[in-house]
Parts: structure tokens; C-alpha cells; sequence
């Protein structure tokens, strides 16, 4: 489990392409000390599994069908990553509950200033806008962030100066697709009321909660 607090950026120094699989070496641009071997690490949000290490660097591999959903396939050496290890018991929780399997893929569509901040827009597809709410957490490349206003095919970050600083977001601009992961809490919820409603857990099915519903549920 991860946070969505990236501790440092890495760069890309080899990308060994086996058919449609890929195994990357990583280097830690920040103090990276005590890594383990079998120990999990987000690359850009991905929960990827470390093969070998050694000082200040780590391989890792990546499969034909997390290449298909993430942006992974389109790093290259040279490329700047958000790096964040797994949470340890009794560290401190600054984020939100990240699993590190991302979602979908969604698109910059529009970058402008907010004072010292800025503000994105990022479009996805309708099918996850349901998770997706206002004052809700997502992560976006593996940063954890809170979502200041959306619809169901789009949303938007304030993304503060500290968080420009340290992380990959700097560069993204219109067209660029970072990996999306949505609050895992509201996709466990949808699973747990499907028995009562009978849904799949499509949109569709979402028309047998009703307010009378939630109310004999005790919400």
C-alpha cells in the first residue's frame, strides 16, 4: 500500500524491451538507502517489484498487461519518474490509501496559473467518472492529490509550488497521459451494495440506490 506522497523523482537509465514486456533500471535522484530485494516501489503510480539493486538503483519489470493500461511503455532512458516506497506500519499518513494499480490513462487538457499555483484539467473516460468526486482524492502519476472540481469525463488538481518542485508534474502539458488511479474505497463500496441492488457495478446498475434505500441502510 502507498500513499500518493512521492518521496523523490528517479531516472530512466535502461529500458530492455523483451517482445511486449519491459524490465527498467532505475536510478534514485534522492537518498534511496536500505532497499530490498522483492520490496515494492511506485513507479509513476505503478506498483512494480524490485529484482536487483544497488547503490541508488533498482530494476524492475513490467508486464504485457501493465504496459497496455499505464504509460510505462512510453518512458525511455533519460526519463524522470515519481518514485515512492510502500508504507511501512507506523509511518505517518499524509495521503490517501493507494494501491498502486492504476485505472485508466488520462490526458492533460489544459494547464493555467492560480496565483503561485496551477491549475489542470485532466479529460478520462466516463466509465471511472463515477469515482471521481469534488474535494475526493485521486492520483495522478502517483501523486496523491485532492480533487477541486470535475464532471464525468473530467476533473481538475491545484497543484501548489513544493509539489511542482519535487515531482514529475512540472512538465506535463496539454496532451501528456499520466497513469489515474481512483479512491479504492468507492469502488469496494460499489462491490459491497451490489448484492441489494442487484447491479454489476455498471453505471447502469446505479439506478437501485435510492434515498429510501440508504436510509434502511442505516446511511
Amino acid at each position: 500500500m502507498f500513499t500518493g506522497l512521492i518521496m523523490g523523482m528517479g531516472r530512466i537509465e535502461t529500458v530492455e524491451a523483451r517482445g511486449s514486456e519491459t524490465r527498467f533500471r532505475i536510478r534514485a535522484l534522492f537518498d534511496l538507502a536500505d532497499i530490498e530485494l522483492g520490496e515494492s516501489i511506485a513507479v509513476n503510480g505503478v506498483c512494480l517489484t524490485v529484482e536487483t539493486f544497488g547503490e541508488q538503483w533498482f530494476t524492475c519489470y513490467a508486464s504485457r498487461e501493465t504496459l497496455s493500461v499505464t504509460s510505462l511503455g512510453g518512458l525511455r532512458p533519460g526519463s524522470q519518474v515519481n518514485l515512492e516506497r510502500a508504507m511501512a506500519m507506523g509511518d505517518r499518513f499524509g495521503g490517501h490509501i493507494v494501491a498502486g494499480h492504476v485505472d485508466c490513462l488520462a490526458e492533460v487538457d489544459q494547464v493555467r496559473p492560480a496565483g503561485e499555483s496551477k491549475i489542470y484539467r485532466l479529460a478520462f473516460d466516463a466509465a471511472h467518472g463515477r469515482y471521481v468526486i469534488p474535494k475526493g482524492s485521486v492520483t495522478l502519476d502517483g501523486i496523491s492529490l485532492t480533487v477541486n472540481d470535475c464532471a464525468p469525463t473530467w476533473l481538475e488538481v491545484n497543484i501548489i509550488p513544493e509539489t511542482q518542485k519535487v515531482t514529475t508534474i512540472s512538465g506535463w502539458t496539454p496532451g501528456t497521459k499520466v497513469n489515474m488511479e481512483t479512491d479504492v474505497i468507492g469502488k469496494y463500496v460499489e462491490r459491497m451494495v451490489q448484492p441489494w441492488t442487484g447491479g454489476s457495478g455498471t453505471e447502469e446498475s446505479q439506478t437501485g440506490i435510492t434515498m429510501e434505500y440508504l436510509r434502511k441502510n442505516g446511511f
